[in-house]
């Protein structure tokens, strides 16, 4: 029998809202794997947690640039928030951010290879540099891009220490021949929204299936013992539902929630003068999917103490 923690009952809770009991009886059922414990849960129907929230695990900065119809997000790390609030270590993520939508490049690889401006070295160069003057270790983790030959790429940060540099950082693309400055303020509300509400997706197309397959198999089992065609059309309308939640066209706009995002920017391209067409975004927060080892003061302690003579 697997090794049930009591922080795993707690990040289990965290993600599903569900009881502790409930909680601890999931992973004994799953043998520890906490995915699998959201599943049991949902289809004991105790958790209403559609997928795992993000956790904010690292430190450091994300960075956005956007110029026409090119931007790009990226996520440098540092070790404690401190050195975020540094005014040289936001200017070194603001810099590395430029660099990329300058050169076109998003893989991080090749972007540490890229000429850092003002400089006689490379970004990577740059990045060894902050190291040695800051005193603490930096890495560029992730970056990405997004490209439009005609429109606008909308960016939105959140959380934001300095222009382009905060928490949470968006890009979306979109595609019109219509009015540069209002496709350019619809592109930074639509950036707000995915920011907010967290797509997973541009539309249902775009989605994982090995993710629509779970979702279909959480329907299924939450319904078990039903005629089968009953039982596809609970699964059909439970995927419909779930397309709601998790696609950026069909969830309900931040800005007016009568509306989806779709239908929001149809009403927004009759100003803009021309049809727009949302291609694309790129969401990022920081350190999400990396583990933060918390520190084991206890252990620490007793280490120090065994340590002095």
């Amino acid at each position: 029998m697997a090794n049930i923690t009591a922080a795993m009952v707690k990040e289990l809770r965290e993600m599903t809202g569900a009881g502790m009991m409930d909680c601890k009886q999931a992973l004994n059922e799953t043998g520890g794997d906490i995915q699998a414990g959201v599943d049991w849960l949902r289809k004991k129907g105790l958790s209403k947690a559609a997928k795992k929230s993000d956790r904010v695990a690292a430190e450091g900065l994300v960075g956005v640039v956007a110029r026409d119809g090119d931007g790009v997000v990226v996520e440098v790390n540092s070790e404690t928030d401190f050195v975020a609030r540094n005014e040289e270590f936001q200017a070194l993520v603001k810099t590395i951010a430029l660099v990329a939508v300058e050169k076109g490049v998003a893989d991080v690889d090749e972007l540490k290879k890229q000429h850092y401006p003002g400089g006689a070295g490379t970004v990577a160069d740059a990045i060894s540099n902050a190291i040695a003057t800051i005193g603490e270790n930096m890495t560029l983790r992730r970056a990405a891009a997004l490209s439009v030959p005609h429109g606008v790429i909308g960016q939105y940060v959140h959380s934001s220490v300095s222009e382009g540099v905060g928490k949470i950082g968006v890009i979306v693309a979109l595609e019109s021949t219509g009015d540069r400055d209002q496709l350019a303020e619809l592109g930074r509300k639509v950036a707000m929204h995915v920011a907010a509400a967290n797509p997973l997706a541009l539309d249902a197309s775009g989605l994982d299936p090995a993710t629509l397959e779970r979702e279909k198999n959480v329907l299924r089992e939450k319904n078990a013992g039903k005629p089968a065609h009953v039982l596809e059309k609970i699964v059909e309308s439970g995927l419909k539902t779930y397309y709601k939640e998790v696609t950026l066209v069909e969830q309900p706009y931040i800005h007016d929630n009568a509306k989806t995002v779709a239908q929001a920017v149809a009403e927004a391209a009759k100003a803009i003068g021309a049809p727009v067409a949302l291609k694309g975004f790129v969401r990022y927060v920081l350190g999400e999917g990396v583990e933060k080892q918390e520190a084991d003061f206890a252990a620490e302690v007793a280490a120090a103490a065994g340590g002095q003579g």
